[in-house]
C-alpha cells in the first residue's frame, strides 16, 4: 500500500510507502512529512472544509507556502483571498522579503471545443527562464494552470485577480516583479473614454463565460498603479488583442523609431506610485497572435514567448529594442514560410497570413537600444 502527497514546496506529486513518516522530494530536495489521513472538521463560521490538524511548525510552513488553508475554494475553483506572500528564509528560519517574484498564467481551456494547446508549455518554459537565466526563487513564483492540484491556483477569474493583489502586495524598493499570461485575448467596447482606439483589451480567464473577462483598466489598477519607488514590473502576454494590455501611457512604435503617446482621452492619468511598468505584448490591440509547432517540432508553443525565450538565453544582455527587432523579423521569417497558417483559432478569421507585430510599452520613455532587458 502507498500513499501519494504532494510537495509543500514545489507541488511535485510524490508516492511513498504506507508506514513512512517523511519523503524527501527529489526535484527540490525538500522534506515532506505524511500526514495520517482524519476525518475534516467543518467551520460553521466560514462555511468551508478545515484540513485536518498538523503540527504548528508545519501549519505555518504550510500557510508561508500556500496561503490561508482555511480558505479555501468554493464549488467554483476560486479563492476568496490572494495566496499570502511568499518569502525566502535566512539561516535563522528568518522571514526575508522576496525581491523577486512572478505569476504565471496558462489557460487551455481543455473543456472547449476550441482549446489552446500551447499555453502550458509556454508557462513551463518562462518559468524555467525565470529561475535559470534570472534568479528567480520557485516558492517565489505562483504558476495557475488547469492542471494544478491546488484550486487557488486554477486561472479562474477570481484566482488570477487574487494571485496580481499578492505579486504587488508589499512590493518595496529593488523588487522584480513579473507577470505573464498565455491564453486567449478579447477587445470590447470602451465606454470611460480611455482608449484612442475606442476598445478596451483583455485577457479571458477559463471561467470568462460565466464571471467575465479581466479588462485592461482593471490589470492597470491591480498591479501597475501600486508600483512604488525603485519597484520593476515586466508584464509579458502571449495572447490576442494584447497590445495595450496594461494601459501604459507610453507605447512605442518600432517602424518610427520613437515613442507615441498613449494617455487617455479623457485626461485620466495611467501612472505608477513611483515604480517602473514595461510590457511586451505578442500582438498590436487590432492583430491575433499565433500558437504553432513550427518553431519546435515536439511541442505547441505560443510564437511570441517561444521566439523571446530563445533570444533572450542566446543574449542575456540584450536591449529591449534589439529584442523587439529579433521577436518580429523571426515571425515575419515564419510566416513568409505559412507556418501560423491555422494556428490560434480567431486566427482563422484572418486568413492564412498573420499580420503579429510584437508591442512595446511603459510607464516612462527610455532609449530602447540602450537599456538591457532585465528580469
Amino acid at each position: 500500500m502507498v500513499i501519494k502527497i504532494v510537495c509543500l514546496r514545489c507541488r511535485q506529486k510524490l508516492t511513498a510507502p504506507a508506514y513512512a513518516e517523511k519523503i524527501t522530494c527529489p526535484q527540490c530536495g525538500e522534506l515532506n512529512p505524511i500526514i495520517k489521513k482524519s476525518s475534516p472538521a467543518t467551520s460553521r463560521e466560514q462555511g468551508k472544509i478545515i484540513p485536518p490538524l498538523i503540527g504548528k511548525s508545519m501549519e505555518k510552513l504550510r500557510k508561508l507556502l500556500l496561503g490561508n488553508t482555511q480558505r479555501l475554494s468554493g464549488s467554483s475553483g476560486s479563492s476568496s483571498s490572494p495566496p499570502s506572500k511568499l518569502c525566502a528564509l535566512d539561516h535563522s528560519g528568518n522571514q526575508l522579503p522576496a525581491k523577486k517574484r512572478a505569476v504565471l498564467c496558462g489557460v487551455s481551456y481543455k473543456k472547449w471545443k476550441y482549446k489552446l494547446k500551447g499555453t502550458i508549455n509556454d508557462v513551463m518554459n518562462m518559468k524555467t527562464l525565470l529561475t535559470q537565466t534570472y534568479g528567480f526563487l520557485e516558492r517565489n513564483i505562483l504558476v495557475l494552470t488547469e492542471e494544478e492540484s491546488d484550486a487557488r491556483l486554477i486561472p479562474t477569474k477570481a484566482n488570477i485577480e487574487n494571485c496580481l493583489k499578492w505579486l504587488v502586495n508589499g512590493c518595496q524598493k529593488g523588487d522584480s516583479l513579473v507577470f505573464y499570461y498565455s491564453g486567449h485575448g478579447l477587445r470590447q467596447p470602451d465606454f470611460n473614454d480611455d482608449e484612442l482606439d475606442g476598445f478596451d483589451e483583455t485577457i479571458c480567464p477559463v471561467d470568462f463565460l460565466r464571471e467575465g473577462m479581466i479588462v485592461d483598466n482593471d490589470i492597470y489598477a491591480t498591479i501597475v498603479k501600486p508600483l512604488s519607488e525603485g519597484v520593476t514590473l515586466h508584464a509579458i502576454v502571449d495572447a490576442c488583442h494584447s497590445g495595450t494590455i496594461l494601459d501604459l501611457e507610453h507605447v512605442y512604435e518600432r517602424d518610427k523609431g520613437k515613442w507615441i503617446d498613449n494617455r487617455p482621452p479623457s485626461g485620466v492619468r495611467k501612472k505608477t506610485s513611483g515604480g517602473i511598468a514595461y510590457s511586451i505584448s505578442a500582438c498590436e490591440d487590432n492583430q491575433v497572435a499565433a500558437d504553432t509547432s513550427a518553431l519546435n517540432s515536439n511541442t505547441m508553443n505560443g510564437a511570441m514567448t517561444y521566439i523571446l525565450i530563445d533570444v533572450v538565453r542566446g543574449n542575456p544582455d540584450i536591449t529591449y529594442g534589439d529584442l523587439l527587432d529579433q521577436i518580429e523579423t523571426r515571425i515575419e521569417d515564419a510566416n513568409q514560410q505559412g507556418c501560423f497558417g491555422g494556428s490560434r483559432i480567431l486566427s482563422k478569421l484572418f486568413g492564412p497570413n498573420l499580420s503579429q507585430k510584437p508591442l512595446l510599452s511603459a510607464s516612462e520613455e527610455f532609449p530602447v537600444y540602450e537599456r538591457k532587458f532585465k528580469l
